[in-house]
């Protein structure tokens, strides 16, 4: 087993939003379609649009935090965050108002929101979601949530292994998604 040590998350964080501010005034990027993520090195990780079934959840899972979770803050779809290993970018991001009093107006936060979420894909391996969650806590989130293709929604606590039976920050979120 090869274990890689990431830098410190302070002093990547500093790499990744000057690196992502180069990245946004970069003309020919800007036509490329897809997301954008990079990685520790700055490179650039293109990721294909999702089919719209993965659009569709993104949407519903956006409409019912904001209608179920008691908290104010906002819903964020695809939302740039600096992480150990790069920018990433959760499906869809939830942050208290608090915290976005603290992360600004700006085009990548330097830390994560509270909840992400990741919508799965079939291109998606079990690695790559377990990688993308401890970057996620890392980072700074609270809870991490997958939405499975099928619409089953897993919930996970930062410091705990397995998931959850529901949500700390938005315990009335269903355990499925239906699309309509």
């Amino acid at each position: 087993m090869l274990t890689i040590e990431l830098p410190p998350q302070r002093k990547q964080t500093v790499f990744n939003l000057r690196r992502w501010t180069e990245l946004l005034a970069d003309r020919d990027l800007a036509k490329i379609e897809g997301r954008i993520e990079t990685d520790r090195h700055g490179r650039i990780i293109l990721n294909p649009l999702s089919p719209p079934s993965h659009g569709s959840y993104q949407a519903e899972i956006g409409c019912l935090i904001e209608h179920l979770i008691v908290t104010k803050g906002q819903v964020i779809i695809a939302c740039p965050f600096s992480t150990a290993d790069g920018v990433k970018a959760a499906d869809i991001a939830w942050a208290s108002a608090q915290s976005m009093r603290n992360l600004g107006n700006r085009s990548c936060f330097p830390q994560s929101p509270e909840i992400c979420v990741e919508v799965l894909s079939p291109s998606n391996s079990q690695s790559e979601i377990e990688e993308k969650m401890e970057l996620y806590f890392d980072a700074g989130a609270k809870e991490v949530w997958i939405c499975t293709a099928s619409g089953a929604m897993r919930f996970y606590h930062l410091g705990k292994g397995q998931p959850m039976k529901s949500s700390r920050l938005c315990p009335a979120f269903p355990k499925r998604i239906e699309l309509r």
